[in-house]
């Protein structure tokens, strides 16, 4: 099969695409076929060495659709298609970015539909990471305001769209004017253009401070986000789009505005429940939800597929096709 390899850390040109045997699933794992495969924040720490625990030479990709080859175990049907993320993929075992990849059988995800495998593969990752941060990061409901700071990645902007349909009153940031049309059409009400400080501006639509607020940029821009939110709201610190991960001399009492509550998330495919997932393909299939695809490539231009994820230009999901 054809696979990505990624020897060591390195500049996008690190990752080579090489033939490797086709994996052979043992009982407890199922072997998919790849039809696509979304990129993330994640695999770009990896490839610039930032990420624990990652071995090499390693297949990179914590995610991938495709069709079911072998299941040994019998849990699931050759045919079957599913959806796969996280639980190691791509760090201590090899990922998504490859025509085959075999994971855990626990965390493949059956679902039914007839839409292109480019928009199938850049929801699991995206929809899971969306959808553990407003319900076990911040407890969201109908009615409460929510920022979500680091709007225009693809998790901010799922995260927009659960939360419109949830009725929320969405405010989003994102540090490109050109990108607000694009915050509009899933659902945010209000766009905020990030200087790295937006509280004030936060507090002049919703004095009181927001309900609930979503980190997705990281350390340098929680102390603002905090500020921006009312007393007994929620901020949950999910991405590190800006590669900070650690707040450094932490004193809660100084960091922490009166009353106010910082969480976490970071997930795996068992938060995802197989109902939403057929949920929401069926939306898009329907047109009632749109997928927010900023680019699509063929594996063969990982290379620059990378490049773009990382100049931070997206506005949206990149998807490689295999």
């Amino acid at each position: 099969m054809r696979a990505v390899v990624l020897d060591a850390p390195g500049p996008p040109e690190a990752l080579l695409i090489r033939e490797l045997p086709v994996p052979r699933p043992t009982v407890g794992q199922v072997l998919i076929s790849v039809g696509a495969f979304g990129l993330n924040r994640s695999e770009l720490h990896t490839r610039l060495g930032l990420a624990e625990g990652v071995t090499f030479p390693r297949v990179p990709g914590i995610e991938a659709v495709g069709i079911v080859v072998d299941c040994p175990g019998g849990e699931l049907a050759p045919g079957t298609q599913v959806a796969t993320m996280m639980g190691g993929m791509g760090r201590t075992f090899d990922g998504g970015y490859a025509q085959y990849t075999c994971v855990p059988v626990a965390q493949a995800i059956s679902f039914r539909s007839e839409l292109p495998w480019a928009t199938l593969g850049a929801i699991p990752e995206m929809l899971q990471t969306a959808y553990g941060s407003l319900t076990i990061g911040l407890d969201a409901r109908a009615g409460q305001s929510l920022l979500i700071r680091g709007g225009s990645s693809s998790v901010g902007m799922a995260a927009a769209l659960l939360a419109r349909r949830l009725g929320m009153t969405v405010l989003s940031t994102t540090r490109t004017p050109t990108k607000t049309e694009a915050l509009h059409a899933v659902g945010v009400h209000h766009v905020l253009i990030d200087d790295g400080s937006v509280a004030e501006r936060v507090r002049e639509l919703v004095p009181e401070g927001v309900d609930s607020a979503l980190e997705l940029i990281g350390t340098p821009t929680l102390p603002d986000t905090l500020r921006a939110t009312r007393i007994h709201g929620t901020v949950c610190f999910t991405g590190m789009l800006s590669g900070q991960w650690v707040v450094k001399d932490f004193y809660p009492i100084a960091y922490l505005p009166r009353g106010v509550r910082l969480t976490s998330y970071h997930g795996e495919s068992a938060d995802l429940p197989s109902a939403l997932l057929q949920e929401f393909i069926d939306a898009v299939a329907a047109g009632e939800v749109s997928v927010p695809i900023d680019r699509i490539y063929r594996i063969d231009a990982i290379q620059e597929a990378h490049a773009f994820l990382e100049s931070g230009r997206a506005a949206g999901k990149l998807v490689v096709t295999v």
